[in-house]
């Protein structure tokens, strides 16, 4: 007995993946040949490429820096909270008493 399908299903699909080798190193290389070659022929906009570049790669390079940028900014900002939460205090001690004992005699001196 024969079975009859209105609908043909469609079949799977299958992914065809082929791996290719990628070397970033030989990327890099001849990204720097294409920027010299663009030097040497005078093009200004390979110019700024070129030390926008350098200063991207030298900002990664050096950790250190940041590491001590934001230490330095942590630093300022513990500071900060220390002297708001003195200053607090000290508003607290001295000028809160003055004003209770102002707002509960009615503001009369």
């Amino acid at each position: 007995m024969a079975v009859l399908r209105f609908f043909k299903l469609p079949k799977h699909q299958q992914y065809q993946y082929k791996p290719r080798f990628w070397d970033p190193k030989k990327e890099e290389r001849e990204e720097r040949l294409q920027q010299i070659e663009a030097m040497k022929e005078g093009d200004p906009e390979a110019l700024k490429a070129r030390l926008s570049a350098n200063f991207r790669k030298g900002y990664a390079k050096d950790t250190s820096f940041r590491k001590r940028q934001v230490r330095r900014s942590n630093l300022i900002l513990l500071g900060i909270l220390a002297l708001l939460v003195i200053f607090s205090y000290l508003f607290i001690a001295v000028y809160l008493p003055k004003i209770a004992e102002s707002v509960g005699s009615g503001g009369v001196q």
